[in-house]
């Protein structure tokens, strides 16, 4: 079954990423083409990435390093829950993939995300970042305006908009997912550029 992470990307104390990846959850556990699962980076308590050899050669020496990279590595594809913090995203967030290379090649992520615009401009930013590692990212998304989406700008309670707009994102990713799958098991062969040409 193709399993998709998840995954918090915050972890300052009365953060809202846990509970919007668990109310994404409950909407994704509706579907059969796929398994979800809450990833919370705030169980790894990553340092600033201090490895001494890129992730690009593997998974760090590190037993955090270790764990973080096993731990992302068990998915096809992820959903990934982004606050916005300064037209960007977190540095916990942006910290945490810098810890990673092939564990996310060739994998597929959507997106989840919330704050003044909705999160609109970190995903921008997520978008970039993801490209370079070889992750196809869905054009759906779910965008939770903290005006209208939280109460007193503290709790979950997401508008019919909000809410509807979810399907649809796991809609692609679970198709991109899928697709990748098939890329990664090599089942498409490479292009032939002279015989195109």
């Amino acid at each position: 079954m193709t399993k998709i992470a998840i995954v918090t990307g915050s972890v300052r104390p009365g953060r809202q990423s846990l509970n919007v990846a668990t109310w994404v959850k409950s909407i994704a556990d509706q579907r059969s083409d796929a398994e979800f699962e809450v990833v919370d980076l705030a169980d790894f308590e990553l340092p600033v990435w201090d490895e001494a050899l890129p992730p690009s050669y593997g998974p760090g020496a590190k037993a955090h390093s270790k764990a973080w990279s096993a731990r992302m590595d068990e998915f096809d594809g992820y959903v990934f829950v982004v606050s916005e913090y300064n037209h960007s995203i977190t540095g916990a967030l942006k910290n945490a993939l810098d810890y990673l290379s092939p564990e996310l090649h060739n994998k597929a992520a959507g997106f989840v995300s919330y704050g003044s615009a909705g999160g609109a401009r970190a995903v921008e930013h997520l978008r970039g970042i993801l490209s370079e590692m070889q992750v196809a990212h869905v054009r759906n998304g779910v965008l939770l305006s903290i005006f209208t989406d939280f109460e007193n700008f503290s709790i979950l309670a997401p508008t019919e908009p909000a809410t509807a707009a979810v399907q649809p994102m796991l809609d692609q990713l679970v198709v991109w997912t899928k697709a990748m799958e098939a890329v990664r098991a090599g089942r498409f062969a490479p292009v032939d550029a002279d015989a195109v040409a």
